[in-house]
């Protein structure tokens, strides 16, 4: 079993940044695949960005790339989720998830993760 607990969301404007940390914990090592996943209201959840091999890959979606970056501490018990130039369209209820089975070709899909953290607010307004 993997437990994940989220934190950091906030209400902020647009172009402030956020972290946004994923604690996990039970059976995790450097192999478990960290990813983060949103949800927007009447919108299906979609992914953000990932996490595997200790952190040394990295994924992420293209909106995220260039302003969001996904990193793990020394200890690889959290995960941690950078969010700079916040925009409206990125508010949403931000998610962590785990696996101890990823394999690239799901690194992106919320059926590839089979553990779950309660989700993160993160309100950007203009």
């Amino acid at each position: 079993q993997v437990q994940l607990a989220e934190s950091g969301g906030g209400l902020v404007q647009t172009g402030d940044s956020l972290r946004l940390s994923c604690a996990a914990s039970g059976r995790t090592g450097s192999s478990t695949t960290v990813a983060w996943f949103r949800q927007a209201p009447g919108k299906e959840r979609e992914f953000v960005a990932a996490s595997r091999r200790g952190g040394s890959s990295t994924h992420y979606a293209d909106f995220a790339k260039g302003r969001f970056t996904i990193f793990r501490d020394a200890a690889k018990t959290t995960v941690y989720l950078q969010m700079n130039n916040l925009k409206p369209e990125d508010t949403a209820n931000y998610y962590c998830a785990a696996t101890n089975t990823g394999i690239l070709s799901t690194v992106q899909l919320t059926t590839g993760y089979g553990y779950w953290g309660l989700g993160t607010q993160v309100t950007v307004f203009s």
